[in-house]
């Protein structure tokens, strides 16, 4: 895509990439989380978590963020996995694109750099968790050959979410 960018984040970029989050977030789960965990989960919220991701980077953690001319468009993390049920597969952590800017292969060219990244790690697969319900986002992993893998509750800080787990144990097909 004609000036798209796509760098590692830095700790100067984690409000900007908070409150990216905090809009992406809000307008996907719109219908499907709770109003406390929209409330609760804000820009404030939301700014210290990814402050303290950013800051305690320990080498197997990448965040990614993509612009266009400046803005903020999507960002992605992958690194370790944080449950048992990726099978110790690399987890992809986060992958959202600003509305505006889906289908344009923003999501597609983050989860390549973001698989090549697993790959170097040495993990033999990717894995995410999708929250049930959020159709567009296991259509496109599906699309990308994401398997279905099993299902668990989220443990979440706010909302205890219902999710699917895909799956790709050929890291070199997305990373192409």
């Amino acid at each position: 895509m004609s000036g798209l960018s796509i760098r590692s984040a830095s700790l100067a970029d984690a409000q900007a990439i908070a409150d990216f989050h905090v809009n992406v977030w809000r307008h996907t789960y719109r219908d499907l989380a709770p109003a406390q965990a929209h409330a609760v989960l804000d820009a404030h919220y939301r700014g210290r978590k990814w402050r303290e991701k950013l800051a305690s980077n320990d080498g197997d953690q990448l965040v990614l963020v993509a612009e266009i001319d400046g803005t903020i468009v999507g960002i992605g993390a992958a690194g370790a996995p944080s449950e048992p049920i990726f099978g110790g597969r690399g987890e992809i952590k986060f992958l959202y694109v600003d509305p505006g800017f889906k289908r344009r292969g923003i999501g597609r060219t983050l989860l390549a750099r973001l698989a090549t990244h697993l790959q170097q790690m040495r993990y033999r697969g990717a894995a995410l968790s999708v929250v049930k319900g959020n159709d567009a986002a296991i259509a496109f992993y599906a699309s990308l050959n994401g398997r279905l893998a099993g299902e668990y509750v989220d443990p979440g800080p706010i909302w205890r979410s219902h999710n699917i787990v895909m799956v790709w144990d050929d890291l070199a097909s997305l990373a192409t």
